[in-house]
């Protein structure tokens, strides 16, 4: 009868440590009350990968926001001043094969300096005559409307020419093969993502940041207003809701950085000139809460980097980050 036993005790020990298996893409972090897992890997982009992201240049004016579409799906957005006190938008796609995106607008010279910080190919619809040189000069690869096929022209709410062009990413692709650009880098994505949820709720210098009011001009803004259960931000422009024209739905942003620049404008009394490199201030919010925040950026094509005031690299939480370059003379709020 005791050898039955054992013999069973053994069978149950070796059933048990077949069946037990650790969670897979997970660590596991214990303390006294609780055991967390936490996901190691990051929705909102690959960093393993060494595709080369596209940098698409994308209409922002007043009149062209209501055709916008494809948004949602850049893992990062570059909102940058030109000419006018306006604003042009910089999406960042990587690793998706097919999607339409649009209004797609003209290069600034300034663009340039955050494309080439993830070695991205520059994807626009002409150029200033600075941004024409430029490429040039840098040897950018750039994929352009007014000479490439991957563009076309559609207009379903009759507006001025200029607001009505589109590409596709699929063609995108056909065009920069074509072209012999490599697809791949060995550059990584400029954001120090956070595999657990960043919370800045309990850091003695951050204040609640549910709603934010970022102005460009007199008749342009952008605003954010926090959607707690979701732990997104319902994105707005000129207070409107910011809706992709192809799915209806309202924008949402998981990060919103406010980068702090300086403006002029250059020489030929024109076109802006953004002060890109050096070091400023900014905020960093997300989760309902804002820290003020330093950036860095040594030259024009390293990585801009954005630290606490106590110098440490900030942690990005994974979702789609909206980056608000805001001119000096303008003043954001947030509450």
């Amino acid at each position: 009868m005791k050898k039955l036993l054992f013999v069973n005790l053994l069978i149950l020990l070796f059933i048990c440590g077949c069946t037990h298996k650790e969670p897979e893409n997970n660590v596991v972090l214990e303390n006294e009350n609780k055991t967390e897992e936490v996901p190691q890997e990051i929705k909102v982009v690959d960093l393993a990968s060494t595709a080369r992201p596209y940098a698409v240049v994308i209409n922002n004016t007043s009149v062209a926001v209501k055709v916008q579409q494809g948004l949602q799906q850049a893992y990062m957005v570059y909102s940058i001043p030109v000419e006018g006190g306006l604003t042009r938008l910089l999406a960042f796609y990587k690793d998706i094969a097919d999607l339409k995106i649009g209004t797609i607008r003209s290069a600034r010279h300034n663009f340039l300096d955050f494309a080439m910080e993830q070695d991205a190919i520059f994807v626009h619809w002409g150029w200033s005559h600075y941004a024409k040189d430029q490429i040039a000069s840098l040897n950018i690869n750039n994929i352009n409307g007014l000479s490439d096929s991957a563009f076309w022209r559609e207009n379903p709410e009759n507006l001025a020419t200029e607001h009505t062009g589109y590409t596709n990413l699929a063609k995108v692709k056909d065009v920069a093969v074509k072209k012999g650009y490599s697809l791949t880098t060995t550059k990584k994505v400029p954001l120090n993502y956070s595999y657990s949820e960043v919370d800045l709720a309990p850091l003695a210098n951050s204040q609640p940041a549910t709603n934010i009011f970022i102005p460009s001009n007199a008749s342009l803004s952008s605003s954010y207003e926090y959607d707690a259960e979701n732990k997104v931000y319902k994105r707005s422009v000129n207070n409107n809701p910011h809706i992709d024209y192809a799915t209806k739905k309202q924008y949402t942003v998981k990060n919103i950085i406010i980068v702090k620049i300086n403006t002029k404008v250059a020489s030929d009394g024109k076109y802006w000139d953004l002060t890109t490199t050096g070091s400023g201030e900014g905020q960093y919010i997300t989760n309902g809460y804002a820290i003020p925040i330093k950036w860095t950026k040594e030259k024009r094509d390293s990585q801009t980097i954005y630290r606490d005031l106590a110098g440490e690299e900030i942690k990005i939480n994974d979702g789609n980050t909206f980056i608000e370059l805001q001119s000096t003379n303008q003043q954001y709020t947030i509450k």
